[in-house]
This record gives C-alpha cells, structure tokens and sequence, in this order.
C-alpha cells in the first residue's frame, strides 16, 4: 500500500515541470481529444450497425478505419455556405466556441500516476487546481453557448429554436449534475481531480451474510444514486440520443447547425464527439476509480504503477463511450416536455433527498465510513431504479377491434363490416324508396328495380 500511496500524486506535485515537459502534456491531451473523437465516430458505426444487423464501414482502409479521415476530407472540399441574414463574425466563432470548452476540460483529467520522463518525477496530467471539478463544470457550461450562438447567429428560425432548447436543456441538467458532484465532494473532502482519485484508491470489505469479501472504493459503488443522476445529466448535456433535442431532425431538420456547411459543421460534430469522451473521462475520474485498475487486477502489485494506469483509463472511457453508443442505438428520442419533466421533477427532487440522507449519515459520530454507505447506496440505488422504470399510470387493458370501430366518431375514415358483408348501396336504397310507392300502385315488386 506504502508504493501506491507513493505513486498518488497532490496539488504540490504541480507546477514544478519543465516548460517543454508542460507543452508535451498539452499536446497529449488535445491528441487524445482529436485521436478519441476520429475513433469514436467509426466505433459509433460499427456498433450500431453491429445493433442494427448490418455491417457499417468497412471499405476505406481496413475495417472502416479510414472512414472518418475521408468523412474530414469530403467536408472540408464542401462549399461553404454563408446565409444573408447570419452574423458573420459570430457565425464563425461559434463552432470554435464547442470544441475549445470541450477539450479543455481534459487539462485537469488525470490519465495516469506519477511517472517518470526523461529524468522528472512527474504526474500524467496537465494540471490540478483545488477546484479543479468546478473548472470542468464551467467547460460544460460553456460549451453551450457555442450552440446557443450558432444558432442565433444563423439568422433562421429551425436554428434559434434549436439554440433556445439548448440552453432550457442546459439549465435543466446542470442543477442535477451539480448536486451529483456534491456527494463526491462530501465523500472525498477535496474538489481537486487528483484527489478524487486518492480517495477512490482504498479498497473496503464488504461484510455478507458474516463473509468479508473486498470491494473497490469507487464512487460508483458507494454514491450510486449519484453516479446515477450524473450519468443521465451527462447524455443531456452533450446532446446525445435519446437527449438530442436541439438537433432534432424530426422537428427542427438539423436543429442549431442547419445553416452550417463545410469546415464549420465538421467543427460541430467534432465537438459533439470530444465532449462524449470528455464527458467520459470526467465521469471515469470522479466515479470509477480514475486511472485506477478494477478488482482482481489489483491482486497484481504494479498493476497501479508506473504506465499501466493509463491502459486501465482508456479501457473505461471506452466503456462509457459504448453506452453512449448504445443508447443511441436503442432509446427512441423524447418528447420535449417529457424530457424537462424528467429533469426537474424527477432527476432535481431524488437528488435533493440522497444529499440529505447522505448528510445525515456523515453527522453520526459512530458512522463507519464504508460499511454503512454501501448498504445505504445501494438501497437508495434500488429505489432510484425503481422510481425511473416504474409505470407511471396503470395500463389500460387494450380495446377490441369492435370497440375500437364504436368508438370513431360520426363522419370518421369509413371501415368495412366485421362480418366483411358488403352493404347495401346507398344510391340503391334511396331509388327504391322513391319508386316503391308506385311500384305498390301498379301492383310490382320492388325488388325487381
């Protein structure tokens, strides 16, 4: 334990890099953005293809991996459209916007422990700040008004709608994303990333039934309402299905970036895709342990030491990237008003309530730190799940065809007989009724007319 301990690095840790060493950094981090994000378009197409039985690209390069590369380069031949009515200057600026929130975000993200480069003791991550998590709330934030911008300067109204949905929706899951971070905070007493992931560091025994089994200390486990909530306010934050609703092309034909062509809307989808894996790597930081590697493979002494860490980083941002993916490819979109329903009277009052009881818990002196959290955690998880996939009104039982017929009202789409007899025509009966009184005089039948 004395040589992981080692290996976690603190807030003096920084600041004491060399300048080529901090530029090196940097460069990393927005390679890793850039890298992530070509990765995580073709990953998104083969998985969903796989989930829609069809194959995906796989004809430029191998197994499609050359697919996104040809995607930048058709865009980037594109013509570029600019409306009559847009603001030009912030038309431009406004993709730019996106995708510089979204990958600074990743200059406080930690990839890995302390390591050592060319002689410097050093930790893998750019900086750390005692806020660090209110940094990476603010490039959340921000990150809007990219969208926001870019559609009021677009000078239409599809845009402007998908700019002002955008921003509700913004409001609407940063006040859940927000109170998700405060169980973090009240837990690992620091705000600081690196920290976090100290925290997460000490591995708990869980007691079953009188058999101590061991148990990663990962927020996930132990905050699991919050990890919960934060997870759905992430898929709304970023746009995603089943939360992409200033993009709805059902409603809004491309929603925000309509009017954008080219370069400027490649910088539109990029962003939306650097801020999956931002989101992912935040998410990875704060709830699963970090650049910590999950049980059994602690078992191994050097599993959390020296370049390893990172392997087990990116195999979790890979996961949660994956879900990302899978949502996509298996949610249907929400109705609007459903979607802030969900967020303000679902999501905001489950969060209030697990920051009480959580609070309470800390105030008992004979609290014990993980034992009773879990079981409480867990509790409160099962109760949120059963919340968010209860039926929220009995179900009706389904109507007869009959009574489905009955019920149309007058002058409603016509519907053949259920016994499929043809009725009589109506121009038939109306003659017969006009020639039946003659008929009876000269002593006929009527029903030879």
């Amino acid at each position: 334990m004395s040589l992981l301990l080692a290996q976690d690095p603190t807030l003096a840790d920084f600041g004491r890099d060399p300048w080529w060493l901090v530029l090196g950094k940097i460069v990393f981090a927005f390679a890793f953005g850039l890298l992530a994000t070509l990765l995580g378009v073709w990953f998104e197409r083969r998985v969903v293809g796989y989930m829609q039985v069809r194959p995906g690209p796989n004809q430029v390069g191998p197994l499609g991996l050359l697919q996104t590369l040809a995607d930048g380069l058709k865009m980037a031949f594109k013509e570029d459209i600019l409306p009559k009515a847009a603001d030009k200057v912030v038309y431009f600026f406004a993709p730019t916007i996106s995708v510089i929130c979204a990958v600074t975000a990743l200059s406080v993200v930690p990839f890995g422990p302390m390591v050592s480069i060319a002689g410097h003791h050093t930790p893998l991550q750019v900086t750390d700040v005692p806020v660090a998590v209110l940094l990476l709330l603010a490039c959340s934030s921000m990150g809007v008004y990219g969208i926001v911008l870019g559609g009021w300067a677009s000078g239409s109204t599809y845009p402007l709608l998908g700019g002002l949905r955008s921003s509700a929706q913004m409001i609407s899951y940063e006040v859940a994303m927000g109170l998700s971070i405060v169980a973090v905070f009240m837990t690992a007493g620091t705000m600081s990333t690196s920290g976090i992931v100290a925290a997460q560091g000490d591995a708990t025994r869980l007691t079953i039934f009188g058999t101590e089994i061991p148990a990663p200390g990962w927020y996930a486990i132990l905050l699991l309402p919050s990890f919960v909530i934060f997870f759905i306010a992430t898929v709304g934050e970023t746009n995603r299905a089943p939360f992409d609703l200033p993009e709805a092309e059902s409603e809004l034909v491309a929603g925000f970036m309509t009017e954008y062509s080219s370069l400027k809307f490649a910088l539109f989808m990029l962003s939306e895709y650097v801020a999956m894996v931002t989101m992912s790597a935040v998410t990875t930081t704060l709830f699963l342990g970090g650049w910590r590697a999950p049980w059994p493979i602690t078992l191994w002494e050097g599993a959390n030491s020296g370049w390893w860490p990172m392997l087990w980083f990116f195999g979790k941002v890979i996961v949660l990237v994956f879900v990302f993916v899978w949502l996509r490819g298996t949610l249907p979109r929400l109705r609007y008003d459903q979607f802030m329903r969900f967020g303000w009277k679902v999501l905001l009052p489950i969060n209030l309530v697990w920051i009480l009881v959580l609070s309470g818990l800390r105030s008992i002196e004979d609290f014990a730190p993980r034992d009773r959290l879990i079981w409480t955690s867990a509790g409160a998880g099962v109760l949120l799940l059963a919340m968010l996939f209860w039926p929220s009104r009995k179900p009706q039982p389904k109507p007869t065809t009959q009574e489905q017929v009955d019920s149309r009202p007058y002058g409603s789409f016509p519907l053949p007989p259920m016994d499929l007899q043809v009725p009589p025509s109506p121009r038939i009966t109306r003659v017969v009724a006009e020639r039946e009184p003659a008929n009876i005089v000269a002593g006929s039948d009527s029903r030879e007319v």
